[in-house]
């Protein structure tokens, strides 16, 4: 949960603009949703709550199961557990789409003095409501987090994305909102780390599946850790100074995948190894206080584990890429009082942003042009956003009425994200090709190479 900051204050009689959401007007809506949202692509990337919805759910009649379930309860029997995750995904007719998940804190202790009003409500666990001057708008994600849920269920949720990254895909998870919304919450967590996020949970849950699979496979896992400050990239595992000074280029090799050259990249063998490797990156980052915020980040922090695995009966490799990334807060100077360099900061953060809205509105309608390159923060994306990649994106918005229109913003943002396809796919090497590149990496350093490889 997000500590003592107000989740006892939304329930269904929330105080919705001075008058109250009843509960009648919601529950048919609701109601009406129930057998639409356990359709398969709520769930397309968690197996376990696939399975029990497809398996639990209370047949009406065999005309509205959904094509695709009798197939799936066959598959289930017999896949692996560690490729059951992609396999019910290859099934689902939204098989590519980004997955968006909408997480709602609660108020925070400034905000209940103030007695700002709570103007976001979820209808269901699919759909929230926000409450305008207008009238009511509704907004249907992938997966709706209310103020009360723990970082462990947000995790849960999306935990099944690490098993795609060391079975060879691309994965990205990245957290937007506008500034104060909870973004860092959800992807690093609190300072005292008793509510740790999805980046320290996943350096868990990484060693966690190595471990179960030591005896079948080999791994190797390594880092890079950055920050975009300025329009400039910066390398965080070395210090200030040194990053000033290093040349970090963007590139994409022929499957289009992308890679930064000249970041330090740091191998791990545990997940303590790539904690700490995390928090020496974190003590680099630049963050000021404003207004909205007293650690708000100045800088998007960008993430990268690369997972290599080799099959011990066959030698086939596979090669994952897992980019995780908090996104800097769009914020308004006026709202944060920012002035001269958080200034500067700030309209750089806002300038990438709506970089990235314009690559995010051209996907959305399927532009035969998608402007990648006009800014680092979309080039670093390019293979999470219409390319190479399962993406999820976390949605952090804040309830109260003092941001309607940074929520509204924010919510309009994301159903476009919605639109966007994906074609992820396997990186896999078998024997023969992994062992000629072993040789060609050797050549190019000078090493000797054995003559009947």
């Amino acid at each position: 949960m997000y500590g003592n900051s107000g989740a006892e204050n939304v329930s269904m009689s929330l105080n919705f603009m001075g008058r109250k959401l009843r509960n009648h007007t919601v529950a048919p809506a609701a109601k009406q949703r129930a057998w639409e949202t356990t359709d398969l692509s709520r769930y397309q990337d968690d197996p376990v709550v696939s399975t029990r919805v497809v398996l639990s759910h209370p047949i009406v009649s065999s005309e509205e199961l959904p094509g695709s379930v009798p197939d799936l309860r066959e598959q289930v029997q017999w896949r692996r557990p560690c490729n059951i995750h992609n396999t019910l995904l290859d099934q689902n007719k939204d098989r590519g789409k980004i997955r968006v998940f909408c997480r709602i804190r609660p108020l925070t202790r400034a905000e209940q003095a103030k007695r700002y009003h709570i103007i976001v409500a979820c209808l269901d666990d699919y759909s929230v409501i926000l409450e305008t001057p207008r009238g009511p708008r509704e907004f249907q994600f992938d997966k709706i987090f209310n103020p009360e849920c723990t970082q462990e269920e947000v995790f849960t949720e999306s935990s099944g994305l690490i098993q795609c990254a060391i079975d060879g895909f691309n994965v990205c998870i990245f957290a937007y909102g506008h500034t104060g919304s909870g973004k860092t919450f959800t992807m690093v967590g609190d300072r005292d780390r008793r509510n740790p996020g999805i980046i320290p949970r996943t350096f868990t849950k990484i060693f966690e599946i190595i471990q179960d699979n030591e005896s079948k496979f080999e791994f190797k896992v390594s880092a890079y850790m950055l920050e975009l400050y300025n329009e400039r990239l910066q390398d965080l595992f070395v210090t200030p100074t040194e990053a000033f000074s290093k040349r970090i280029e963007i590139k994409r090799d022929r499957k289009g995948l992308v890679f930064v050259q000249g970041a330090e990249t740091k191998e791990a063998a545990s997940s303590g190894e790539l904690f700490a490797l995390f928090e020496q990156g974190c003590a680099n980052r630049h963050i000021a206080a404003t207004k909205m915020n007293v650690e708000s980040s100045r800088s998007h922090l960008i993430v990268g584990i690369m997972i290599e695995s080799r099959n011990l009966t066959n030698g086939s490799v596979s090669f994952g890429k897992l980019s995780l990334v908090d996104l800097a807060g769009s914020e308004r100077a006026a709202k944060t009082g920012a002035k001269d360099d958080q200034l500067k900061e700030a309209n750089s953060i806002n300038k990438s942003l709506s970089a990235l809205g314009d690559v995010i509105s051209a996907l959305s309608v399927e532009q035969p042009h998608v402007p990648y390159r006009n800014n680092k923060l979309t080039q670093l994306m390019q293979d999470s956003l219409g390319g190479n990649a399962k993406t999820l994106m976390f949605l952090n918005i804040s309830p109260s009425d003092c941001n309607l229109d940074e929520t509204l913003t924010s919510l309009i943002y994301a159903t476009r994200v919605k639109a966007i396809t994906n074609n992820a796919q396997r990186n896999v090497d078998s024997k023969e090709i992994a062992q000629l590149k072993e040789v060609i990496l050797k050549l190019k350093s000078g090493q000797p190479v054995e003559e009947d490889v």
